[in-house]
């Protein structure tokens, strides 16, 4: 709180050698007050030689911040301090020797007034913070706080009465407008669809909306104060969830979908996202915290659900695939072998077309394609149809843990199967080497790429294998180019394709 601090200077009270005094008095936001003596050119034997008799009661009066009154059994008034002519615009001379209730035009005959000195005082002879509002023809509507004892000195029967009088109408003011931003606030808190508290730093509720209490069921004493890990049945005390709200505020971060599972009465198993944020009024050091429970049970279910079918649309579609492809094995074994090589390569593009439903089967359904665990997959559909168990020829997978969108991972699955069945067909004719399917991004452009060292490409070899129109259809239609690099040392194709068919595009 603000300090004021009042000075004035003792009135006829010198000691000898020139030495002054100054009454200080010290208002610390409604603190007793605190009164020391100070000495302008004091040595230190005036110091101790001073003593509170060279003060006069005027001197203490005036250094007084509130107004006061002395009154005498009849309630006239025998004096005033300074305060009390400046807070209500009058003089000593339209005051001393008036009764209280006959001063200005009777502004002061206020009937709570009148109780407290004609009843409450006689009675209680102390009265403290009695308050009391009225409008004074001067200066306005006052919000008075009013203090009073019955004072009287020993030795005879004269007794009087000490009023204070504490001006609180600013303060009323500043508390009546907190009030009103506070229910302002709360009004617009409470028009918010989704659940949210405010708490301070120690995780108690300072105030929770109308959509919080009435999800829960509960009421605004049940938990406006209390922790927000012991609201409920200790739902929301989960070690996660605590470390992420502890660091809001000493850090400045945010909590942003943290999602939270669990039974709570009369609602049962919920699914809540939740979202904080650290607030704070400009001005002062207030900061707390304001924390969000979007109830997202109806969503989360549903894209459960929705992935549940996918993944089992996915598996059947697969075990159809393969039952295909048997059919195609056995076509195989009974073809004379000009077609064998057709009813491979056929028996090869419908493995890495089950491939893919494999992987969508296993991960978030119709979602992103994870290219590592998608090319691994089709890698092993290769082997089993063209490599034998002993075979001396390689497949290596070289992919950064990227995930393409669902919607190009056929053609580029079939892209990948065709260059790679090509290239075991022609590359290695002893019979050995090592195959290497690749994906990486490079210079913002997604770059596919299968290579081998093997014996390169010969002109016939180029000619009936890598330009099959199968290959340009694929890599046309994904907004690709591809390139073609070969030599002694073996082959390298290159498909560059556009960033957009990466999931996280």
């Amino acid at each position: 709180m603000g300090k004021s601090l009042s000075m004035f200077p003792i009135k006829g009270q010198q000691t000898e050698g020139h030495s002054t005094f100054s009454l200080l008095a010290f208002n610390d936001g409604g603190s007793a007050e605190a009164r020391q003596a100070q000495t302008g050119q004091m040595g230190k034997q005036d110091l101790q030689d001073f003593s509170m008799e060279a003060i006069s009661a005027t001197d203490i009066v005036d250094t007084i911040s509130n107004g006061l009154l002395v009154l005498d059994t009849s309630l006239t008034i025998a004096s005033a301090n300074r305060n009390f002519y400046s807070t209500f615009h009058t003089t000593p001379e339209r005051t001393i020797g008036q009764r209280l209730f006959d001063l200005g035009n009777g502004q002061w005959d206020i009937p709570e007034l009148r109780h407290l000195l004609e009843r409450l005082i006689p009675e209680n002879k102390v009265v403290e913070g009695y308050e009391i509002e009225h409008e004074f023809p001067d200066i306005g509507l006052k919000s008075m706080l009013l203090s009073a004892r019955k004072v009287y000195r020993p030795g005879n029967d004269v007794e009087f009465f000490l009023l204070v009088i504490k001006d609180v109408t600013e303060l009323r003011a500043q508390q009546r407008e907190a009030e009103r931003n506070f229910r302002l606030a709360q009004n617009i808190v409470d028009t918010i669809r989704d659940p949210l508290v405010i708490l301070e730093s120690d995780m108690t509720v300072v105030t929770a909306s109308r959509a919080f209490l009435r999800l829960f069921d509960a009421s605004a004493d049940r938990v406006v104060g209390r922790s927000l890990r012991s609201l409920g049945q200790g739902q929301w005390d989960v070690t996660a969830l605590t470390r992420l709200l502890d660091r809001v505020l000493p850090d400045n971060q945010a909590v942003d979908d943290f999602l939270l599972e669990d039974e709570f009465p009369g609602l049962g198993r919920r699914v809540f996202k939740i979202n904080a944020r650290k607030i704070f009024r400009p001005g002062n050091h207030v900061t707390r915290l304001l924390v969000v429970f979007e109830d997202a049970t109806d969503a989360i279910l549903l894209d459960r659900h929705r992935e549940m079918l996918a993944g089992e649309l996915a598996h059947r579609i697969k075990n159809n695939l393969q039952v295909i492809s048997a059919f195609v094995a056995f076509e195989l074994r009974r073809a004379a072998e000009p077609c064998r090589n057709g009813y491979r390569a056929m028996q090869t593009r419908i493995g890495a077309v089950a491939e893919l439903y494999d992987v969508i089967a296993h991960s978030s359904a119709l979602g992103p394609v994870s290219m590592p665990d998608y090319l691994d997959g089709i890698a092993k559909s290769i082997r089993s149809s063209l490599l034998d168990v002993d075979s001396d020829i390689r497949i290596h997978i070289d992919a950064e843990p990227l995930s393409i969108q669902s919607d190009h991972a056929v053609p580029l699955g079939l892209i990948v199967n065709e260059l790679s069945t090509n290239a075991i067909k022609h590359a290695f004719p002893a019979g050995k080497g090592e195959l290497t399917m690749g994906f990486r991004l490079r210079d913002g452009e997604a770059v596919m790429t299968v290579h081998d060292n093997g014996v390169g490409i010969t002109p016939a070899g180029e000619s009936s294998g890598l330009g099959s129109r199968f290959v340009d259809a694929f890599v046309k239609q994904i907004g690709g180019t591809m390139a073609v690099g070969s030599g002694s040392n073996g082959t390298t194709v290159t498909v560059r394709l556009p960033k957009s068919i990466l999931a996280d595009s």
